[in-house]
C-alpha cells in the first residue's frame, strides 16, 4: 500500500522541479524504480492481483497524467520506461527463485559443473 501511496504522490501529485537532473535519463530510471521495485514485491508475495494491477496502472499512468493533472505531459517513452522496470523485476525475481530452487535441491550453482 505504501509503494502504490508513493506512486500516486510521484505521478500525480508531485510537482516537477526546476533545474538540471542530477544525471542523464533520470526521468526514466525514476519510472522503471517506481514500477519495478512494487512488482518484484508483487511476484515475491506472490500477488497475482497486485502485478496485474501494477501491469495496468504502467500503461495507464501517462493517460491518467493528462488528464488529472496541469503540470504533466504524456511521453509515451516514460510508459517504456515504466514496462522496462517491469520486465526488468519480472526477470530479477525469475533468477532470485531459480537460485533459490537449486540451493535448496543441492543442485550446483555454477555453470558447467557437472552434476
Amino acid at each position: 500500500m505504501a509503494l502504490l501511496a508513493a506512486q500516486v504522490w510521484v505521478l500525480y501529485l508531485l510537482v516537477p522541479g526546476e533545474g538540471e537532473p542530477y544525471f542523464a535519463h533520470q526521468d526514466k530510471v525514476g519510472h522503471a524504480l517506481l514500477f519495478g521495485v512494487p512488482f518484484a514485491l508483487a511476484l515475491l508475495l506472490r500477488s497475482r492481483p497486485a502485478a496485474l494491477g501494477l501491469l495496468l496502472h504502467a500503461l495507464a499512468s501517462e493517460p491518467l497524467q493528462a488528464m488529472v493533472t496541469t503540470t504533466r505531459m504524456v511521453d509515451p517513452w516514460d510508459t517504456a520506461a515504466n514496462l522496462v522496470g517491469i520486465v526488468g523485476a519480472a526477470l530479477a525475481v525469475g533468477l532470485l527463485r531459480r537460485a533459490s530452487t537449486r540451493s535448496a535441491s543441492g543442485e550446483p550453482e555454477a555453470v558447467g559443473v557437472p552434476r
